[in-house]
């Protein structure tokens, strides 16, 4: 909760007696993080300008729907066969292996989809349209009429495998895990943000406290991870949980799961196998499968290979397969959906790094030398969207027409930015230098991605004919995930999923630097900071959405990283496979309701 001095400070900025950058500034100095503070601002002029719009202004409590309305939703919405043949295995193919089992820990989209099989949230993402759900451990939730306080109310009969009841105590330990100083957590540094405090009332109700009311609390705190089982976690150190055995599947005794399936093994590179969690507390929404099995290939032709000859039921298709995979195989069943992801390149701007990428000029002229339009329609084929600005297709500040600068591709332009920045080519060996250094250095690039290796080398050239050296480097991916949570990479060509509410701050906030957040590129804009805060902070959709567009252009026109396009997710499975339903906000929701036909 907040301490006195910041209270009072905040009944001065109340009355006009200090501006907000002196809030700010002080809330700082006493010890709120930057995040934090500018949420508190920007919930004093959310109030001011939107009467009624916080539950504090109302005097109501807002009250969730029900676990049971949402799933009752859920089956409205998707036409869920019933099965006629329970059991079965379903083997879904990929060209990159699982991280860890740990859903604090994990930074990957693929130990993403173990987790969420493996356990339950405290909350969950609706594959309708992205909101957040009772879908999880919890019934329901009430917002309290002071606006900040979440009150959430476990389902009574929710057990981990082992049959151990899930209680307030396992939420409660999960966060003080994800907090704690020696946390290794991606995510601390969003929560601590957002969340202010939060207790146990009794075994089957918690609060959490949000510094401010805001839209996207829930989003920020209860849904970026999944629960652990404080019985088997409690006496492990924060800083041990990325290599204890239950992160890794050494000892699957250590991975109890709360969730439609448990763990079997993982066969690190190979396999990792699952089963129907046959303790599963809620059977209505148990899993129809007998196993699933997350099959492991290292290159993507052996991924399509595998599903075209029947040796994999599902994966995901490389956009430079999948017409050729529609046309050969039309018995395959094919879906494609827009995503909240895009392809960038992170240029990593910390000075003591490199001095290469400091200057703002020179990111808008490496930007500036690139066709997206190529990018998006050759290199992915046309299953992409050119980005213009960092908000994905599926956000709600997707708004590439309000972008302030729009970077049609211009070689000229290009160099004359890099002149004007002091790098010129003087021996006329075709490459750059400034005060004796030349504009030369090593991009990272995953190994196994299709994608990456035809786009690597466009990249590359449209680089060298302004002038600047890349030399590709191919990489596993495990090793560029390691090289991104320790910051030690010049660049890196990747990809980024990012949830439904448009607040992108654990990417560009300055506090969000590896290890607690994605700011790979060292990006730091105070400005952004705190439009980012009061996003967070605004209740009013329309409102919230103007000041995201303005954040968007912050980082556009500082290129704090090149966004390159935006992809559509493409799916290719089995004809037999019934209730295939992937969709852009939750692809893999449909998992636990999977069977086989008979033919």
């Amino acid at each position: 909760m907040q301490n006195p001095d910041i209270q009072s400070m905040l009944d001065r900025f109340r009355r006009g007696e200090i501006d907000r950058r002196s809030f700010i500034t002080r809330a700082v100095a006493s010890g709120l993080t930057f995040g934090a503070a500018g949420m508190l601002a920007g919930s004093v002029a959310a109030q001011d300008a939107t009467p009624g719009a916080s539950a504090e202004s109302s005097g109501e409590v807002i009250k969730s729907i029900t676990r049971e309305e949402y799933f009752a939703q859920l089956r409205q919405t998707f036409p869920l066969e019933a099965p006629e043949t329970p059991g079965g295995e379903l083997i879904v193919t990929y060209s990159k292996d699982v991280m860890t089992l740990n859903p604090i820990l994990r930074t990957d989209v693929y130990s993403g989809y173990i987790t969420q099989l493996l356990f339950e949230g405290l909350v969950g993402t609706s594959p309708i349209d992205g909101s957040v759900v009772p879908s999880g451990v919890a019934d329901r939730w009430e917002i309290g009429a002071d606006g900040v306080t979440y009150t959430f109310f476990l389902n009574p009969n929710a057990t981990w495998e082992d049959g151990t009841p899930i209680t307030a105590d396992d939420v409660i330990f999960t966060f003080d895990s994800v907090l704690a100083d020696d946390s290794p957590s991606v995510r601390k540094s969003t929560v601590e943000g957002y969340l202010a405090s939060y207790s146990k009332i009794d075994d089957h109700t918690l609060e959490l406290v949000s510094f401010t009311p805001s839209a996207v609390f829930l989003n920020k705190t209860a849904l970026l991870f999944e629960i652990l089982p404080k019985h088997i976690w409690g006496d492990i150190a924060a800083s041990e949980f990325p290599t204890d055995a239950g992160s890794t599947g050494q000892d699957p005794t250590r991975v109890v799961a709360s969730g439609p399936f448990r763990f079997v093994e993982w066969q690190m590179g190979d396999h990792l196998t699952l089963e129907r969690n046959p303790n599963y507390w809620d059977q209505e929404n148990a899993a129809t499968l007998d196993r699933y099995i997350f099959d492991v290939k290292k290159e993507d032709t052996t991924v399509i290979s595998a599903l075209k000859t029947g040796e994999s039921d599902v994966c995901q298709v490389p956009a430079t397969f999948a017409r050729e995979l529609e046309a050969s195989n039309p018995e395959l069943q094919i879906a494609q959906v827009d995503t909240a992801s895009f392809t960038f390149y992170v240029l990593n701007q910390n000075p003591d790094r490199s001095p290469l990428f400091t200057d703002v000029r020179v990111r808008q002229a490496m930007y500036y030398a690139i066709d997206r339009d190529v990018y998006a329609n050759t290199i992915l084929d046309g299953f992409a969207t050119r980005a213009d600005g960092p908000q994905a297709v599926l956000s709600p500040a997707y708004a590439p027409d309000r972008m302030n600068t729009i970077y049609e591709v211009d070689p000229e332009k290009a160099k004359s930015l890099l002149e004007e920045a002091g790098w010129v080519d003087s021996d006329g060996d075709g490459i750059r230098e400034k005060d004796g250094v030349k504009f030369s250095f090593d991009m990272l690039y995953d190994e196994g991605e299709v994608s990456y290796t035809q786009g690597i080398p466009y990249i590359q050239q449209c680089w060298r004919e302004i002038g600047i050296e890349l030399i590709a480097a191919a990489t596993p991916f495990t090793v560029i995930l390691d090289r991104i949570n320790t910051s030690d990479l010049d660049a890196v060509l990747i990809g980024f999923s990012w949830g439904f509410d448009g607040i992108q701050g654990d990417m560009f906030r300055c506090n969000a630097t590896s290890p607690n957040g994605f700011n790979i590129a060292s990006f730091c804009s105070p400005e952004y900071d705190q439009l980012d805060a009061e996003a967070s902070a605004e209740l009013d959709p329309e409102k919230r959405r103007e000041i995201m567009i303005e954040a968007a252009n912050i980082v556009n026109d500082e290129q704090a990283v090149g966004v390159i396009a935006y992809p559509k997710n493409i799916y290719g499975g089995s004809p037999r496979l019934r209730n295939f339903l992937p969709q852009g906000y939750l692809p893999y929701w449909w998992v636990r309701y999977a069977w086989f036909s008979a033919e």
